[in-house]
């Protein structure tokens, strides 16, 4: 049976006794990076509810249910299960809305209360950090996430050949990279904490609940403070001159110091770890929108390609440790995919 027809079959079941003998209407809502596709239900009632699809022999609701329950408790504005379905993979949740906090910024003023607010979550997410609750963002994990530049990137996307000598070089460069992420103080990581995964949908009040809403969160894990600041402010989707992203970030660097975090007291330290994950992020989201692209057949996020690399080169060519990984970027800078090319 299709899953839209299962699907379909489950909601009207859920709303018989509560609207009996009148149709639920299922739209699309959105669909993300992975399996995961999300529909709208319209109730009787004009109220809305949305339903998570999660092929249960390619994803895992339970990571999502259990996550969802650590960041409500932290004061995270996170979903509400209303109801699951863990055998066929569905969720009801309730509507955070449809305007994301991307589609939020195309107004350039509304950047300082809504980045406001997105610290502040994260902020109270890291408070409510206890080791053993999620998984470790570990070397294994950190370091699998970074073999997906050459893999998909530099392999399958640009079609380069990588020789023993550039082999050796970006393990050279990967190992002090990770050296760094690693000693960086821990904490619950949403791990893809951005302009898509945030959703506006209030001001705070009764009758409106605290913005963000904060969606995508089924893949958390334990791991480098600064991993979700560099998400947000160095975003594959929309970006800020420099001087602007400074700005948010001493923001957020301030408030964590006033929350007790363990943040460094010299924000030079600490915007240098952030930087030096945003390297790990960077190498691995290209890698990603690379296999995205020719493994899922999704091309559109090739266009984002470009504003990434940008903040790869801009971080390598400020730090001599990464220096070998500057002149790669510099050298792929404009490279046609799929046409091979030697060093």
């Amino acid at each position: 049976m299709p899953r839209t027809t299962l699907l379909q079959q489950w909601v009207q079941t859920l709303f018989a006794e509560q609207f009996p003998g009148q149709p639920i209407p299922v739209e699309p809502a959105s669909a993300d990076a992975s399996f995961r596709r999300y529909f709208r239900l319209t109730l009787p009632d004009a109220s809305t509810r949305i339903v998570m699809d999660a092929p249960p022999d390619k994803e895992d609701c339970r990571p999502f249910l259990r996550i969802a329950t650590l960041f409500r408790r932290a004061g995270a504005h996170v979903p509400e299960v209303h109801a699951e379905n863990l055998e066929h993979g569905f969720l009801l949740l309730s509507d955070l809305g449809s305007t994301t906090y991307l589609q939020a910024l195309a107004d350039r003023s509304a950047a300082a209360p809504l980045y406001r607010d997105a610290n502040r979550a994260l902020i109270a997410i890291q408070l409510a950090s206890q080791p053993g609750q999620l998984p470790e963002y570990d070397v294994v994990l950190l370091g699998r996430e970074l073999a997906l530049f050459p893999e998909w990137y530099l392999r399958r996307h640009l079609g380069l050949t990588i020789d023993a000598a550039l082999d050796r070089d970006l393990h050279t460069v990967f190992a002090a990279v990770l050296a760094n992420n690693l000693r960086q103080p821990r904490v619950f990581v949403h791990r893809d904490y951005h302009s898509r995964n945030l959703m506006l949908v209030g001001d705070g009040s009764a009758a409106f609940p605290a913005n963000p809403g904060i969606l995508d969160f089924q893949d958390a894990v334990h791991g480098p403070l600064t991993y979700d600041l560099v998400s947000l402010y160095r975003d594959a989707y929309i970006d800020w001159p420099e001087e602007q992203e400074l700005d948010f970030v001493i923001r957020y660097w301030e408030a964590a110091r006033r929350a007790g975090l363990p943040v460094q007291d010299d924000f030079h330290d600490f915007y240098r770890d952030y930087e030096w994950m945003g390297v790990q992020r960077q190498l691995k989201v290209l890698g990603i929108f690379a296999r995205l692209c020719h493994r899922d057949g999704k091309s559109d996020y090739l266009q984002d390609m470009p504003r990434v690399m940008a903040y790869l080169r801009r971080t390598c060519e400020r730090y001599g440790e990464l220096g070998t990984l500057a002149k790669l970027c510099e050298r792929v800078a404009g490279q046609r995919p799929g046409v091979a090319f030697g060093f």
